[in-house]
């Protein structure tokens, strides 16, 4: 079960990745553990030395738009899980997606990130 927030009630650590994502800026790595696990498009990418490369890559082939149009809490006695949802417009395939960035969250790191329609 998740829980609407208002996206300035993300995280501090969710908030500063996000737009340093989207400018591809080397800063965004700093969000997550040295043993962090990302999964996009299919590919799940372990620590750093994978992370890095994504970071600085993905969806370099496409020229688009990102607006952070929602964000919720998931309610997860487990951990801090989030969910940050991004609106893209642009060049790529259908032209426009709704994408959930989902986060877990340990020692103030970003230890899982999950991005899916």
């Amino acid at each position: 079960m998740t829980t609407p927030i208002d996206t300035d009630q993300l995280p501090a650590v969710v908030r500063d990745f996000l737009p340093a994502h989207v400018a591809r800026d080397e800063r965004a790595l700093r969000a997550f553990a040295l043993d962090a696990i990302v999964t996009d498009e299919g590919r799940t990418l372990r620590g750093h030395d994978e992370i890095r490369p994504w970071l600085r890559d993905a969806g370099t082939e496409f020229t688009y738009t990102t607006d952070v149009v929602g964000a919720e809490r998931v309610d997860d006695p487990d951990g801090e899980r989030w969910v940050a949802v991004l609106h893209l417009e642009g060049d790529f395939p259908g032209g426009v997606a709704d994408l959930r960035y989902r986060f877990a969250l340990a020692d103030g790191l970003v230890t899982e990130l999950a991005i899916a329609p």
